[in-house]
């Protein structure tokens, strides 16, 4: 972020420098919306940018998500390295399409090697958006706190009714007990409803996620493909 994005989020600004920041966020979306217009249907991995190839999680979202792939979905990732890397190429590998919606820091992200399309976005909630979008289901592998943030903001959205039901898995209980664990104490004080915990699905298999978007993506929701929405050329498109 540049010095002015970083003096926006301090508090009121200059009423022109907030209009113009409004600008900016503006065409972030659109230049969003045009690059991933063609891309569905999607499911969304999440996970951390850190794991190495040779690491087990970096192999098992390989797995998991050349499995996707051959469901007939395009794999989209925050299209860095890790986790999102493994998921984009296990989707190549399995000859399924492969996206990123790609964050712009200064360090740890650039865009991975595995990508049939990516875009570049200098905010992290117009990607959040872009991430959420364009799938019908959503994949939680172990990551940090950005990992934690788009679990729960798919998760607020499903069940606050903002976005159809579609299923989130997350994956590896063992890395994630401690946040069962929470989820369960959340709802033993109230703070959640019993039927929330239905909204996920957490395991260990990747027949049992395959099987629940199976049944819970394209069983209640079909699947729309790009070849079924036309390019306008006086837009300047392309799929």
């Amino acid at each position: 972020m540049t010095k002015s994005d970083i003096k926006f989020l301090a508090g009121p600004q200059n009423r022109w420098r907030e209009f113009k920041f409004a600008f900016k966020v503006f065409f972030e979306f659109i230049k969003g919306f045009r690059a991933l217009h063609f891309v569905g249907p999607c499911v969304t991995v999440f996970g951390s940018a850190r794991f190495k190839e040779d690491h087990e999680y970096y192999k098992k979202t390989e797995e998991l998500s050349a499995e996707i792939a051959r469901l007939g979905f395009t794999i989209m990732t925050g299209g860095g390295p890790g986790i999102m890397e493994a998921a984009n190429r296990g989707a190549k590998d399995a000859g399924g399409r492969s996206v990123g919606c790609n964050i712009v820091l200064p360090f740890e992200q650039s865009e991975n090697e595995y990508l049939d399309k990516f875009v570049n976005i200098k905010y992290f909630f117009v990607r959040k958006v872009l991430l959420v979008k364009y799938s019908y289901a959503f994949v939680v592998m172990p990551g940090g706190f950005g990992t934690l943030d788009e679990y729960f903001e798919a998760l607020t959205l499903i069940q606050t009714k903002m976005l159809s039901e579609f299923p989130i898995i997350v994956f590896d209980k063992a890395f994630h007990k401690e946040l069962i664990d929470h989820i369960e104490y959340m709802k033993h004080k109230g703070t959640i409803s019993p039927e929330d915990l239905d909204l996920c699905l957490f395991t260990d298999s990747v027949q049992e996620a395959v099987e629940h978007i199976r049944k819970n993506a394209i069983g209640k929701f079909g699947l729309k493909h790009e070849a079924e929405r036309k390019s306008k050329w006086w837009l300047f498109e392309k799929k």
